[in-house]
């Protein structure tokens, strides 16, 4: 049995499958820095790769993928490794797809922009980081925050078919596109 000295750091090592390549090299330099062993995969073949030969600590995960959605990627850590602590990073988040995350066994669901601060926090929250703020409860989303996750919801269950989408929710495509095009704050 190994011991580790009293005051060394202890290593980690995470995964981070991001499309974004220079979101994906600045998140690994960032982990890299506060004490991470990085392995990285732009997409869910060759995280699907990394995870069949290797174990993980922690994963950052992107929700869309080239080749396929980063729920595939929480589901396979799920069944290989359960103790994995997996984060769900995305642009395009939505409550439907929040709790499919955490159902697959994600530990947190972050939306972009997200710190390393936060990403640090939802990875290893009893090593003395910065807590991730939580809501009170007179918080509440604003009307434009609903609807924008409830559009999202709809456009996830038709395969991200924007025309589909906007004949189930009973509006013209066009309207769909330009709400599509904006983000409403957090509240």
């Amino acid at each position: 049995m190994v011991s580790q000295s009293v005051g060394a750091p202890i290593r980690r090592n995470v995964l981070i499958v991001e499309d974004d390549e220079v979101f994906r090299r600045q998140l690994a330099k960032s982990l890299g820095s506060q004490g991470f062993e990085v392995a990285e995969a732009p997409d869910l073949s060759t995280a699907l790769a990394i995870i069949s030969r290797d174990a993980f600590d922690c994963a950052v995960v992107d929700l869309r993928l080239p080749g396929g959605s980063g729920l595939e990627v929480v589901r396979e850590l799920g069944e290989e490794t359960p103790d994995t602590r997996t984060v769900v990073l995305t642009g395009f988040g939505s409550i439907a797809s929040a709790l499919e995350a955490l159902r697959l066994g994600a530990v947190d669901y972050l939306t972009k922009p997200a710190t390393v601060t936060q990403i640090c926090a939802a990875l290893l929250p009893d090593e003395g980081r910065e807590a991730a703020p939580s809501l009170s409860p007179g918080d509440v989303p604003s009307l434009a925050r609903v609807e924008w996750e409830h559009i999202n919801r709809v456009l996830t269950q038709v395969g991200g078919n924007v025309s589909k989408a906007a004949q189930v929710l009973g509006i013209h495509r066009r309207s769909l596109q330009r709400k599509l095009s904006k983000f409403p704050s957090r509240r």
